[in-house]
């Protein structure tokens, strides 16, 4: 369950597309489509490649779970059902350091909302929704 007392974590809706994520989130792997034409890794995941426009040269590589704040904002009046228990709550965007261009928002557990430093290296960790299914989060390291 959260860390983040009061938030309903919402379950994915997994489909065709998005299965090979959450299942690799549910071993606790953060894995990302990348095009073997040209190199490029993407997320979320797409039907095509967002650079080449390859659809069938896409695959799955595991990544590291490194990163940094880019930047935040504190949620203090959510229209999500879910969040409304956790307010205020951080909402930050990640930077992925195997890759600049990839970003993932993050609600940093263990954080205080409002003392979120900008700029400081995250690592990745799951938490667990209602359902049981895995969700990556991202945690600031100490």
């Amino acid at each position: 369950m959260s860390t983040i007392p009061g938030l309903v974590r919402p379950a994915p809706a997994a489909n065709d597309l998005t299965k090979p994520f959450w299942d690799a989130c549910n071993e606790r792997r953060l894995v990302l489509q990348i095009c073997t034409g040209c190199e490029m890794l993407q997320y979320p995941p797409a039907p095509r490649c967002n650079k080449c426009g390859s659809a069938d040269k896409l695959d799955w590589r595991e990544v590291q779970g490194k990163g940094h704040i880019d930047v935040y904002m504190v949620i203090r009046d959510s229209r999500i059902k879910g969040f409304q228990g956790a307010q205020p709550i951080n909402f930050a965007v990640i930077t992925l350091d195997e890759d600049p261009g990839i970003n993932f928002l993050s609600n940093l557990p263990g954080t205080p909302p409002g003392e979120v430093p900008v700029g400081a290296p995250v690592e990745l960790v799951f938490e667990e929704t209602s359902t049981g299914q895995m969700v990556h989060e991202w945690r600031v390291i100490t």
